[in-house]
């Protein structure tokens, strides 16, 4: 038996960026060895096993074979005979496809340090067509390395897109897309991930709202400098996912495209109330009180207070003016500061209390404008 530490761990170290988790490889081993030393097995369908004191992933080697389309379309096998070789050549990129023994050498047979000098994603072998999910990760190494000046092998690419034109993109479950995505927009260059896409032709197929705004360039600029605020200014993934949807311009296409991307509710709302805040912002100082008033209700701005503060985070990044934004703080800030005493709520109903506090958030917000409008 043989244990190797492979894939990203090695590249990254090679690259000389920090190592955030190691998987091991165990060559001519089975799963009663494994179990017998300690390990503990988790999963059915493959054959991945904790380390008793790490924790961490210690596969066994396999080898793999497409039976559908799809990516869960095939079949593993493993056993003792299985060579770190061919357990190698089934990874996507050459880069991840290296291996280091317990004494330090490098066991790279498909080139990987080769292609991490040159700065290229290259994938490793014909298997690489059998898995649309290789499209999403390529993409996204392409996100990940682009400051490093890591470029797609036009080979690698055009594989790509037969796959796209072979139908096997279309396999793609819209939760393992997000996963990718989410992963993706954690990068400082995460414009680049729906860039490959597109260069593909994936992106059509996953997001196609993202593709057409991809499609116009000026829009799409737009939305990379959008973007790149967004990593600049520290901003967590679901709020990036969000800005880039505020670029659309349309609740429609919004609803549209979270609803089939599976993307999460919380991701989708903040969206939302981002388009609402962003058109109230374009329309200051027009808006009157009741149109700030009416903003403010479609937000949920008192109830969802942080998720509005969060909108405005996120629309910090959307190249609008910061006393448009600052204003519509104040508005909620104002308007959620208002409230009855018990002798003004004596005598009144639910409706009634409800219609009280709607008139003095209306009338704090009529001094708002005027207070603004006298500066």
């Amino acid at each position: 038996m043989k244990i190797y530490l492979v894939g990203g761990a090695v590249r990254d170290a090679l690259l000389g960026i920090p190592v955030k988790e190691r998987d091991w490889v165990v060559v001519g081993a089975t799963p009663e060895q494994l179990l017998d030393a300690g390990y503990t097995r988790v999963g059915k369908d493959f054959p991945v096993f904790l380390h008793p004191q790490t924790h961490e992933e210690y596969a066994l080697a396999r080898v793999e074979r497409k039976t559908a389309p799809g990516y869960h379309g095939f079949s593993m096998q493993f056993s003792p005979q299985v060579t770190l070789e061919e357990d190698l050549r089934r990874r996507d990129l050459t880069i991840n496809a290296m291996a280091q023994s317990d004494q330090g050498e490098i066991i790279d047979p498909y080139g990987g340090r080769e292609d991490i000098s040159r700065r290229l994603l290259r994938h490793v072998s014909e298997a690489f067509n059998e898995d649309p999910v290789r499209i999403l990760r390529v993409a996204r190494f392409a996100a990940r390395f682009k400051p490093m000046d890591f470029q797609v092998s036009p080979d690698t690419l055009q594989r790509m897109s037969a796959m796209v034109l072979s139908g096997e993109a279309a396999a793609l479950v819209a939760e393992r897309v997000w996963t990718e995505t989410h992963k993706a927009l954690q990068e400082s260059r995460s414009d680049v991930y729906f860039e490959i896409l597109a260069a593909c032709g994936a992106l059509v197929v996953v997001y196609p709202e993202i593709d057409e705004l991809y499609r116009v360039s000026l829009a799409w600029a737009g939305a990379c400098e959008a973007l790149h605020c967004s990593a600049e200014l520290k901003l967590d993934a679901k709020t990036r996912f969000a800005v880039l949807l505020c670029e659309l311009g349309s609740i429609r296409a919004t609803e549209q495209l979270c609803a089939r991307g599976k993307v999460p509710n919380d991701c989708r709302d903040l969206a939302l109330v981002m388009l609402r805040l962003r058109a109230a912002a374009a329309q200051i100082p027009e808006l009157t009180a009741e149109d700030l008033l009416l903003v403010l209700e479609s937000c949920d701005a008192w109830r969802r207070a942080d998720r509005f503060s969060e909108a405005l985070k996120g629309l910090s990044a959307c190249q609008i003016e910061q006393s448009r934004l600052e204003g519509l703080r104040q508005a909620q800030q104002l308007t959620g500061q208002v409230a009855l005493t018990a002798e003004q709520r004596a005598g009144l109903n639910g409706p009634a209390i409800g219609a009280a506090v709607r008139a003095r958030r209306l009338s704090a917000l009529q001094a708002l404008l005027v207070a603004h409008a006298t500066h």
